[in-house]
C-alpha cells in the first residue's frame, strides 16, 4: 500500500493538555465513590478502633459515673480540657458519632452495588468455553478410543453437576463453574458488620443501666427514684421500667485462709435474694459474679460487696437525731477496711448538725501507735468504727442533694469536735459519747451489702446474631474456593477423541491442579469400559492457579 502524497511525519502536540472541569455533581460523585471504597471503609474502621482508645483510658458517665466524679475530684487542672474533648462521654462525642455514621455509610456504598453484581453473576450462565486450554493456569489432555464427542461431553456435564457445578454446553465442550458462596460468605459478613453497627446505635437508645447498693435485709424495686445512679438512653420512658422488686437474703463471701500470699483474698461471692415480679409470687435466687439475674427484661449483676453499719445517732436529750443502715466504701480489698459518713440533721439545734466520717475495721486491731487497722475481712467480735466528728450546718433546707458518701467539710465550713487524737469508737453493741454535748451514737451491728448493676438492653440478642453471621460469612469466605473448569472434546481424523481439561480459580484456590487431575480422571473411569482408554495424557500447569477470564 502506497503512502499518501499529503503525509506528513510530524505529529500535532498540544502545548498544554486542560483537563474537564468537573461540577458540583461530578465533585459529589468524586466524593461518594471515595467514601464507599473499601479502602475508605478500613480506614474508618481502623479510625473508630482508635476513637474507642480514651474510652477505656477514661471513666465513662455511663458505665462509671462515681469514677468520673473521682477523676474530676482528682485531676482538676485537666478537666476543662476532658469535657471539651467530651472524654467523659466518648461513645456519644459528637467525633465519634461522625467516624461511626461514616463507617455505617461507606459499609452499606460497599455491600449494596457488591450485591447487586453478585445476584447478577449467580443469575448469569458459565462463560463460554476459551479456545486455547494452554494459556490457562492449569490444563491437560487425553486422547480416549471408541466412543463419541456426544457422550463424551454428556459424561463430563453429569460428572460436573454431581460435583455441585453449574454447567453449560457449548457445542462439543462444557463450561462449569462453582464458588459463589465465597462472595455471599464476603457480602454476608460485610451485611452483618452493618447489621451490628445499626443495631447498636438504634437500640443504644433504648438500653439504661443502674447502680443500686443493697443492704442485707432490706429491698428494692425498680423505679428510677430507688436507684442510686442511673444511665438513660435518648429513648428512655417511665413504661421502660418493668416492675419487680429484690430483697437481699444474705450475702455469703469465702475467702483463704491459708496464710501465704493469697491470705485474705475474696474466694467466691453469693448473693441469695428472694424476687418478686408484677403479681407474681416470692421466688428465690442466687447471683454470681460472673453469673447474672435476668428479671423484668433487665440483667443483675453483683458487681461488689461491703459493711454496712446499723447506727443510732442520738441528740444530747435522748432524741433520734438519725438511724440507719449506713453502707461503707472499701478502701483495701484485703482488708475491707471501709470509709463512711454519716450526716444527722435532725438535731435540736439546726447549728450544731452532726456530721461523722470514719472508718469501718472488720477485724481490728491496735498499732503500736493506738491506732487501728483490719487484719482479716470478715467482720465479728472484733469489727469496731472509728469516727472523727463535725458540727454545722450541713443541711440548709433548700433541698440541694448532697452525695451520702462524701462530707465537704471545708466547702461546708465545718467544726471538727473529735479528731485523731479523740476519736469516736465503738464496738458492735456499744455507744460512745459525742464531744461538745452533741450526743451519742450506738452501733447496733455491722451486715453486709451487695453492690448490683442492673442493665437493659434490648439489642443484645440482634447483636448476637449478626456477630455470629458475620463469623460464619467469614469462615464462608475463606473456606469456599471459587473455580472454572472446562471440557472440550475434539474428534480426531483416525476416529479417536482429544479430550481437552483445564481450570482457572478466581483468587487464590491450591487445589485447582488437583481438582482438573480428578476430573480427567473420573472422566475416563466414567466413559463406556472397553471402550474408551487413555492412550496418552500430559498435564501442564501455568502459574500458581490463579488468574483471570
Amino acid at each position: 500500500m502506497s503512502r499518501p502524497s499529503d503525509g506528513r511525519d510530524e505529529f500535532v502536540v498540544a502545548d498544554e493538555v486542560v483537563a474537564p472541569r468537573l461540577g458540583p455533581l461530578e465533585w459529589l460523585r468524586w466524593a461518594w465513590r471515595q467514601l464507599t471504597s473499601m479502602r475508605t471503609a478500613l480506614l474508618l474502621l481502623l479510625a473508630l478502633a482508635i476513637a474507642a482508645v480514651p474510652g477505656s483510658l477514661l471513666p465513662q458517665e455511663s458505665a462509671d459515673p462515681n469514677g468520673v466524679i473521682q477523676w474530676r475530684a482528682a485531676n482538676p487542672a485537666f478537666v476543662g480540657v476532658v469535657d471539651a474533648l467530651q472524654g467523659f462521654t466518648v461513645y456519644t462525642s459528637v467525633w465519634f458519632s461522625a467516624i461511626y455514621l461514616l463507617l455505617f455509610v461507606s459499609l452499606i456504598g460497599c455491600v449494596v452495588p457488591r450485591l447487586r453484581h453478585h445476584l447478577k453473576a449467580v443469575r448469569a450462565a458459565p462463560p463460554r468455553t476459551p479456545s486455547r486450554f494452554a494459556r490457562l493456569p492449569v490444563s491437560s489432555a487425553a486422547t480416549v478410543q471408541g466412543s463419541t464427542a456426544a457422550d463424551a461431553v454428556d459424561a463430563a456435564e453429569r460428572l460436573l453437576k454431581r460435583r455441585r457445578y453449574r454447567t453449560k454446553r457449548y457445542g462439543d465442550s462444557v463450561s462449569a463453574e462453582r464458588g459463589y458462596l465465597r462472595e455471599t460468605g464476603n457480602l454476608l459478613f460485610h451485611g452483618a458488620l452493618v447489621g451490628v453497627l445499626l443495631t447498636v446505635f438504634v437500640g443504644g437508645g433504648f438500653t439504661w443501666t443502674g447502680q443500686v447498693v443493697v443492704p442485707t435485709g432490706t429491698s428494692f424495686a425498680n423505679l428510677e427514684s430507688q436507684y442510686d445512679t442511673i444511665t438513660k438512653g435518648r429513648f428512655f420512658s417511665d413504661d421502660s421500667l418493668q416492675k419487680y422488686s429484690l430483697k437481699l437474703d444474705r450475702l455469703d463471701v469465702t475467702y483463704e485462709k491459708q496464710l501465704g500470699p493469697a491470705f485474705g483474698q475474696p474466694l467466691d461471692y453469693t448473693a441469695h435474694v428472694t424476687t418478686r415480679t408484677d403479681g407474681g409470687a416470692p421466688v428465690e435466687r442466687t447471683i454470681k459474679v460472673n453469673s447474672p439475674l435476668d428479671i423484668g427484661g433487665t440483667s443483675v449483676y453483683l458487681l461488689g460487696n461491703g459493711y454496712a453499719a446499723d447506727l443510732t445517732v442520738r441528740n444530747a436529750d435522748g432524741s433520734v437525731a438519725w438511724t440507719g443502715v449506713q453502707p461503707f466504701q472499701p478502701q483495701d480489698p484485703r482488708t475491707m477496711t471501709s470509709l463512711g459518713v454519716v450526716k444527722a440533721f435532725k438535731t435540736t439545734d439546726p447549728e450544731k448538725q452532726i456530721g461523722l466520717v470514719g472508718f469501718l475495721y472488720p477485724t481490728a486491731a491496735e498499732r503500736t501507735d493506738g491506732t487501728y487497722a483490719s487484719i482479716f475481712p470478715s467482720a465479728g467480735s472484733q469489727s469496731l468504727v472509728s469516727f472523727f466528728a463535725y458540727e454545722g450546718v450541713i443541711d440548709d433546707g433548700s433541698g440541694r442533694p448532697q452525695n451520702v458518701y462524701e462530707l465537704d467539710t471545708k466547702a461546708l465550713g465545718l467544726k471538727q469536735v473529735a479528731g485523731r487524737t479523740n476519736p469516736v469508737q465503738m464496738g458492735i453493741g456499744q455507744t460512745a459519747t459525742l464531744p461538745d454535748g452533741l450526743g451519742s451514737v450506738t452501733l447496733n451491728g455491722i451486715t453486709r451489702y451487695a453492690a448490683f448493676d442492673v442493665h437493659h438492653d434490648p439489642s443484645q440478642g440482634l447483636v448476637a446474631l449478626f456477630v455470629g453471621l458475620s463469623v460464619l460469612g467469614l469462615i464462608t469466605s475463606l473456606l469456599v474456593p471459587r473455580r472454572r473448569l472446562w471440557v472440550k472434546v475434539t474428534e480426531q481424523q483416525d476416529g479417536d477423541l482429544l479430550v481437552e481439561y483445564a481450570g482457572l480459580a478466581r483468587g487464590d484456590d491450591p487445589g485447582l491442579e488437583r481438582a482438573v487431575a480428578d476430573l480427567q480422571r473420573d472422566h475416563r473411569d466414567s466413559l463406556e469400559p472397553g471402550l474408551a482408554r487413555a492412550v496418552s495424557t500430559s498435564v501442564h500447569p501455568r502459574g500458581g492457579g490463579t488468574g483471570a477470564a
